[in-house]
Order: structure tokens, then C-alpha cells, then sequence
């Protein structure tokens, strides 16, 4: 491939991926009780202070941005980066994807949680899918899936 084919075809793929899902997330309603008293950290809603919404990585964000775009509320993120103590207060995975920015916990208010586990299920950026049983919220991470498989790795309870 000629070298200045990959930074072009880089720019299409990305401009694309941006057209399909940034029109819809920007849509995407944060209204109503359950958004009241949380605090929008980088565009994203966050459950507490404690929670990092600006170290996550561009696909990532497409990712989120995808969840929102389809079911027109906002997400609310659990939790986001973590540096490595935060990781071990919260019982963490030495390995965690969250201390690699690629990895968000996080509802919609209102939307099933079977219903995000099941769109999760069916969007290629998702390499994980932590499902957690009791807990409002899923794991997502944007890890590379192993070869063959054609959705996430699932985890807790999915």
C-alpha cells in the first residue's frame, strides 16, 4: 500500500464512523429526575465525583456515543479511568481495561438492562462485556477480540 493511502483511508474510516453515530448521540436526551444532581464530565454524565470521564479512549467514545445514538438517553458512568490504586480500592483486575482508558461502567436511565446487554452484544467495538448481576450497570471495554470471535467476551453474569 502506497504510505500515504493509510493516513487517508485512516481519515475516511474515522469521518465515516463520526457521520453515523455523532449526529444521533448528539441527540441524545439527558432529561428528567435521573439526570438531575449528576455531574457532566467531558459529555458525559458521571454517578459521582470520583469517576473519570476524560481519559477514555476515541473508541471508546464511539462507543458510548453508539448506545446513546440508539436509544436517545445519555449514559451515566459508573466508572471510567482508574488509576492503579483507585483499581485495587475497587477490586479491580491488576489487568483492568479501566486503568488502560478503555473501559466505562454505565447505565441509561430508563432503558432495561438486558436490552443495553443485548445491544452490546451486536456492536463491533465491544471486545468485553461485563454484565454483573444485581448492579444496575454493565462493563464495556474495547479490548481486541481474540480471532473468531464475533462478539464481546463476556464476564460476570453475562
Amino acid at each position: 500500500m502506497h504510505p500515504l493511502l493509510r493516513p487517508i483511508a485512516a481519515a475516511v474510516v474515522c469521518s465515516l464512523t463520526l457521520g453515523a453515530c455523532v449526529p444521533m448521540a448528539m441527540f441524545a436526551s439527558s432529561s428528567g429526575s435521573a439526570y438531575s444532581g449528576k455531574r457532566n464530565d467531558w459529555g458525559t454524565f458521571v454517578a459521582s465525583r470520583e469517576v473519570n470521564a476524560l481519559c477514555i479512549t476515541p473508541k471508546l467514545r464511539f462507543v458510548i456515543w453508539e448506545f446513546e445514538g440508539r436509544f436517545g438517553r445519555k449514559v451515566i458512568m459508573n466508572s471510567g479511568y482508574r488509576d492503579g490504586q483507585h483499581n485495587s480500592a475497587a477490586g479491580g483486575a491488576d489487568s483492568s481495561y479501566h486503568t488502560k482508558c478503555m473501559a466505562a461502567d454505565f447505565y441509561i436511565p430508563g432503558v432495561p438492562k438486558q436490552e443495553l446487554i443485548a445491544f452490546a452484544m451486536r456492536v463491533d467495538g465491544v471486545g468485553g462485556l461485563g454484565c454483573y448481576p444485581g448492579r444496575q450497570f454493565i462493563h464495556v471495554d474495547v479490548r481486541d477480540r481474540p480471532r473468531g470471535y464475533n462478539r464481546p467476551v463476556t464476564f460476570s453474569g453475562c
